[in-house]
C-alpha cells in the first residue's frame, strides 16, 4: 500500500495507528491525516526514535495494511 492510499483511507486505519502508536495524541493524528512523513516526525518526537527507525516504524506500518 503506498502513502497516497494511506492518506484516502486514513480514517478507517487511524484507529489501528493509535492503538500500535498510543503516545501520539488524537490531535496529532488529525493534523497527520495519513501523511506518513508528519507521522514519522511525531514519533521521533513521541518517543526518541532515531528518524531512520520512525520511517521504519510507518513503512512497517503501511506493510501491515495490505
Amino acid at each position: 500500500m503506498n502513502k497516497d492510499i494511506i492518506a484516502g483511507k486514513w480514517t478507517q486505519i487511524k484507529g489501528q495507528a493509535q492503538a500500535r502508536w498510543g503516545d501520539l495524541t488524537d490531535d496529532d493524528f488529525a493534523v497527520a491525516e495519513g501523511n506518513a512523513e508528519y507521522l514519522a516526525g511525531k514519533l521521533q518526537e513521541r518517543y526518541g526514535w532515531e528518524r531512520d527507525r520512525a520511517q521504519q516504524e510507518v513503512s512497517d506500518f503501511e506493510k501491515t495494511l495490505n
